[in-house]
């Protein structure tokens, strides 16, 4: 149930433990004018869907009954790695309202993309090499990384909104390689 304030209020669903939830809470510190709830639930991205569903139903059930109220929104982020009924996923998450926050193939192109450009398909392994090399850190994303991805955000929007340009251009099916949709989340916790 989500607390009473006059905050908006998020609610995530992160496919990953580590490295995402590391990320959405060092956004979740740097605006503490919204209120960031992270599910505890993590897993491929149709469950984490069926979840965010279930928990918006309850919420504004809840809401309407005048027990606390809905959050403002529900999110899930994933990766596309190599989920089947990935497609499904995003269409059932969008049609119950709820954002989507993808990544192409893993989240570590999104890390990337605040310090380069990367517009050549990727492989998993690579953009985890490639983001180790510019964070100086793996999967446990150290305070001195977090600050230096937060620094650069601006940058890493930029980036990851011409990629999704340049895959619409390009006739690629989204979420296009490489590319990531985690600006949307962030731009939603820092408005």
């Amino acid at each position: 149930m989500p607390a009473r304030s006059g905050r908006r209020e998020l609610l995530v669903f992160l496919e990953g433990a580590v490295t995402e939830e590391a990320y959405v809470n060092a956004w979740r510190r740097e605006n503490r004018h919204v209120n960031v709830e992270i599910d505890p639930f993590h897993g491929p991205p149709m469950a984490l869907v069926d979840r965010a569903i279930g928990a918006k139903a309850r919420n504004e059930k809840d809401a309407r009954r005048g027990r606390g109220r809905a959050h403002d929104e529900v999110w899930c982020v994933f990766d596309v790695d190599e989920h089947p009924h990935l497609p499904d996923a995003i269409r059932r998450a969008r049609d119950h309202g709820i954002g989507v926050a993808v990544s192409n193939p893993c989240i570590e192109p999104w890390f990337i993309l605040h310090f380069a450009d990367q517009t050549a398909h990727i492989g998993r392994r690579e953009a985890q090499r490639r983001a180790e090399d510019h964070l100086g850190c793996r999967k446990v994303l150290s305070a001195a990384a977090l600050d230096r991805l937060v620094a650069a955000y601006p940058d890493a929007k930029a980036r990851a909104r011409s990629l999704d340009e340049k895959h619409h251009g390009d006739g690629t099916p989204a979420p296009g390689n490489p590319g990531s949709g985690v600006w949307r989340l962030v731009d939603s916790i820092a408005t």
